[in-house]
């Protein structure tokens, strides 16, 4: 028998979580060896338990999936991630590449498209959900600047301008600049907007 291929599995929903594992757990040369409901906590749980591939919901407390994916290829690049999403937004799409993901599939794929995606990754392919990708292609290019994306996240809560620049260190002109840059990119009339349309997108 083959050697087993080890998941590490992070999804904050509990019952989801749960029900991923034991679908994968049915395939014969899979094993869930770690499960997490943080995105702060997959590196460490990766480190503990040398999984062969990551699991990861986009959406997750302390740390998103994309953001965990960029901490896991800076530290363990030989550890292959697969990133799941429940929204379907080209701009995820885009981003989740570009932090280090190897797949990235919609989360109510059939659990066989699931573990063959594991299997494909861990064997040097990359799979990607062919809407999505689609999509994608669609949708163009985030026109944000990271600076701007991290300020549109920041003000996405109502924090006021002096609020935004406290928090970031920058002036509150420099703020006030990149709010007013980023709303005219997205051809919103305000940061609630531009807020909204970036996240539809899947830009932040």
């Amino acid at each position: 028998m083959s050697a087993q291929i080890k998941v590490l599995l992070a999804e904050d929903q509990s019952m989801v979580r749960e029900a991923l594992a034991a679908l994968l757990g049915l395939e014969p040369d899979i094993e869930v060896v770690a499960q997490v409901a943080r995105g702060d906590e997959v590196l460490e749980a990766a480190r503990a338990h040398g999984p062969d591939v990551a699991l990861l919901d986009i959406e997750m407390p302390g740390m998103t999936g994309i953001e965990a994916a960029a901490q896991l290829s800076e530290h363990l690049p030989a550890l292959k991630v697969v990133v799941l999403t429940t929204f379907g937004r080209p701009g995820y799409l885009r981003t989740a590449m570009e932090s280090g993901a190897h797949a990235f599939l919609v989360k109510d794929a059939p659990a066989a498209q699931l573990a063959e995606a594991v299997r494909k990754v861990l064997a040097g392919e990359r799979v990607i959900d062919p809407t999505l990708a689609a999509a994608a292609l669609a949708g163009g290019a985030n026109p944000l600047t990271d600076r701007e994306r991290e300020i549109l996240r920041a003000a996405a809560d109502g924090s006021t301008n002096t609020e935004l620049a406290a928090a970031l260190h920058l002036s509150q002109g420099t703020v006030r600049n990149y709010l007013s840059t980023a709303i005219q990119k997205l051809a919103v009339r305000n940061r609630a907007e531009a807020v909204r349309i970036a996240r539809e997108k899947g830009w932040l």
